[in-house]
């Protein structure tokens, strides 16, 4: 393949960069300046950084669709519960009313420190629900993914 002649002016640190990195790899800087020029050139460069782009935006989406069912599924589960307890409990006659609610506070602080402990472990109701579901029991592959 016949090459031409190019003259081009660079800045002085550009040059030393260049002159640098032709040392350390041990190649000639006119190699060095044809793949930057062939590089830069290519329309494949911006196809490669589109594709890149749209991977990663790919990943966010999956990943946002995963906190929104996971949000559904908590926000269920909590209502669910409250429906279920306000069904179920009946009201306090005024004369136990004290001692329910200093046994309430008793019961609230044991709840927030198993709570602190879970979140400390990593242990979450989605991870015990995934392995309690009767497909990972039965070793289903149907995924919900």
């Amino acid at each position: 393949m016949k090459k031409a002649k190019i003259t081009a002016y660079v800045d002085a640190t550009l040059f030393d960069e260049l002159d640098g990195l032709s040392v350390r790899r041990r190649v000639p800087k006119t190699q060095i300046i044809e793949a930057a020029l062939a590089s830069f050139l290519s329309p494949d460069g911006a196809e490669q950084s589109e594709a890149a782009i749209v991977r990663r935006l790919d990943r966010l989406t999956r990943s946002l669709e995963r906190l929104e069912r996971d949000q559904e599924i908590t926000t269920e589960a909590l209502a669910l519960f409250v429906r279920f307890w306000l069904t179920t409990t009946p009201p306090l006659p005024d004369d136990t009313y004290a001692a329910a609610k200093a046994k309430g506070k008793e019961r609230y602080g044991g709840f927030i420190q198993t709570l602190s402990r879970r979140l400390a472990k990593g242990s979450t109701l989605t991870k015990e629900i995934i392995q309690d579901s009767p497909a990972e029991r039965t070793g289903s592959t149907d995924s919900i993914d």
